[in-house]
């Protein structure tokens, strides 16, 4: 998958999707995506900003959703000027798609989301590069058809990532055989942070187990995989979503430098046959 103008997802390095869950301010943004970006370029990630514009999936309806779609869009715009990357950011209903698509650079289908047709064929419309996530109801053979909707709008630049799958209680289970099956349909990067999320489980947020985070990380790394996909905040206790499973920022560098290991073990044996 093609990512702006310079970045391959599947090529001779891992990329890193990385920034907070939402769009909290300009500030934020600029500062996370600032020292990510330098974190990744030391340890040959290539990098892509991570914000969601809107968070129309939170547990409750009281829940944070952002600063409002044209101020948060106008943020994610600054700063990929600012900083000089690529963008990625969630699309959750067929007429966001066109807007956001002129913002950024990746469309990110959510998970609950991947089954959407008209999104995958609206976002698929755009000549962008798009990456859905699986959902946590989805055999990982199933996300061919996903991936085949995206294309049959002619775009073939379409990317995978798992996050784990649900058996209800709160929790989710990652299973690595996926990254495997899928990396048969498409490139495949792994969601760190959603992958220890425990939704609902906080009477109405969600919570999470951020100690669990390096241990999947590692193993997807060296499964054979693509990309990762990590949230990070200066301070995930007052982040205004998902703070529980998010990576604090202070803690990217060796973080990051575990998983760059880790893939490269990985990047050994990822073209390996199934048959």
């Amino acid at each position: 998958m093609t990512i702006g103008k310079n970045l391959i997802l599947g090529g001779s390095q891992p990329i890193l999707f990385s920034g907070p869950c939402a769009v909290e301010s300009l500030d934020i943004c600029l500062e996370i995506g600032s020292t990510v970006k330098d974190l990744a370029a030391k340890h040959g990630f290539g990098y892509v900003f991570k914000a969601s514009f809107d968070k129309a999936n939170r547990t409750s309806s009281d829940s944070y959703r952002g600063i409002g779609h044209e101020k948060s869009l106008q943020v994610l715009q600054t700063v990929g000027n600012t900083l000089n990357v690529p963008l990625v950011t969630d699309v959750h209903e067929s007429y966001q798609v066109e807007a956001v698509a002129d913002v950024v650079d990746v469309l990110q289908i959510p998970a609950f989301l991947c089954r959407q047709t008209d999104l995958l064929i609206a976002a698929g419309k755009t000549g962008k590069a798009i990456k859905i996530k699986r959902g946590q109801f989805m055999a990982p053979e199933d996300m061919q058809y996903a991936v085949d909707k995206v294309r049959s709008t002619g775009n073939n630049n379409v990317a995978l990532t798992e996050r784990g799958f649900s058996l209800g209680y709160h929790n989710l289970v990652v299973d690595m055989r996926a990254l495997p099956i899928m990396r048969q349909f498409a490139p495949v990067i792994f969601d760190v942070t959603h992958s220890v999320q425990q939704p609902g489980a906080n009477k109405g947020t969600s919570g999470g187990q951020r100690q669990m985070a390096p241990y999947l990380a590692r193993a997807a790394g060296a499964a054979g995989i693509d990309g990762f996909f990590i949230e990070t905040h200066p301070n995930p206790s007052v982040a205004l979503s998902d703070g529980p499973n998010m990576i604090p920022l202070e803690d990217m560098d060796d973080f990051l430098a575990m998983l760059k290991s880790a893939w490269m073990l990985g990047n050994q044996f990822k073209n390996y046959s199934l048959s």
